[in-house]
């Protein structure tokens, strides 16, 4: 099931925490309580503890807990009660194998569960699951589970390789990331990887990421995290593909992000950020990788006429295409003769 903010829910036909009370039953009152102070099993919703805060609960070495814990882990493994507890474990097992057999830590629990304490109790199965192997995060990748370590080394480098051939200004549509991901995958996975595998496994990596828009690049990226309003200002333009009014910007940026856009704070962030605004008008605004290029009339006058002379209606075309003015203030600028001059055959020309 698809929710309204895109994300999937799998509706489990087996209770975690009724698995897990099943298989903790095994163990002693001391060892079931550190493996569920370990893991959040209390049911508070809370982060599982650390070795250290549940030893000097019970007065003994973090050293000590990792034995116990270990030690209630065989115990588990080797119970009738674990053999029991199969069925839900090969569930786990074909969920993660319909995402690649590698999955985000984070994006699998919520999709199984939304609720904290579930996800803990899913948490343990997997840690206590001989199927299951966990990455644990580095400074390329989140946290991952996987079912095929070869696999995963495999996506590991396809994610390396995507990663480096991508620049800070990229910013790329779902679809082609896909089919650049596609491509780096099939170097040494020869079976089909479908688009919705390809997807989960980006999700993996620290560096690649996507905007509010659905676009990717990389995720440190001003494109791609949004940190403030100069950054949803240029998402605005760049998903208009046109000049805006800077009260036209703000208002966007409201209705695409439902973010509150002062018009006043709005229009000092655009002038702010010269390299990527360039203000085209009365109040106007463009992006200047379109090909406009910042400064007053005149200069862009200038800036027209260092590819030659023109005539006065090839100049006014030109110059039409970086501001949006009247045509007799460009006239008017054409009139300085410190600047402008007319050729021989009527041209205008830089003196």
């Amino acid at each position: 099931m698809i929710n309204k903010n895109g994300t999937m829910t799998i509706k489990l036909n087996w209770k975690p925490a009724t698995i897990t009370k099943a298989l903790l039953a095994v163990l002693s009152d001391r060892a079931r309580d550190i493996v569920e102070r370990r893991y959040g099993l209390t049911g508070t919703e809370g982060e599982g503890m650390t070795l250290e805060a549940i030893g000097q609960i019970y007065g003994i070495t973090r050293e000590r807990v990792r034995q116990i814990e270990n030690f209630a882990t065989d115990t588990i493994r080797k119970s009738d009660n674990y053999a029991k507890a199969k069925s839900a474990l090969l569930d786990l097992e074909d969920l993660m194998a319909n995402r690649g057999g590698l999955v985000k830590e984070e994006t699998f629990l919520n999709e199984l569960s939304k609720d904290k304490t579930t996800q803990n109790h899913i948490n343990f199965l997997l840690n206590i699951g001989d199927s299951f192997v966990r990455i644990k995060e580095d400074d390329h990748f989140h946290h991952r589970w996987t079912t095929d370590e070869e696999t995963s080394e495999k996506v590991h480098s396809a994610l390396h390789s995507l990663h480096e051939s991508l620049s800070y200004e990229d910013l790329v549509a779902e679809a082609e990331m896909l089919e650049r991901f596609s491509q780096h995958l099939a170097k040494d996975i020869k079976e089909y990887v479908s688009p919705e595998q390809a997807k989960h496994w980006l999700g993996i990596s620290k560096h690649i990421g996507a905007n509010p828009l659905g676009e990717w690049g990389l995720a440190d990226s001003p494109n791609i995290k949004v940190r403030g309003m100069r950054d949803y200002a240029y998402l605005v333009l760049r998903n208009e593909g046109k000049p805006l009014h800077f009260t036209e910007v703000a208002k966007k940026i409201e209705e695409m992000f439902d973010r509150k856009a002062h018009v006043a704070t709005t229009h000092n962030e655009l002038i702010k950020d010269s390299d990527r605004f360039v203000l085209v008008g009365r109040g106007l605004y463009a992006l200047s990788e379109w090909g406009y290029t910042n400064g007053i009339v005149r200069e862009v006058i200038s800036s027209v006429l260092k590819k030659g002379p023109m005539t006065k209606e090839e100049l006014v075309k030109e110059v039409l295409k970086q501001r949006q003015v009247k045509e007799n203030t460009i006239y008017v600028n054409l009139q300085n003769p410190k600047y402008f001059k007319k050729d021989p055959k009527g041209r205008y020309a830089l003196v």
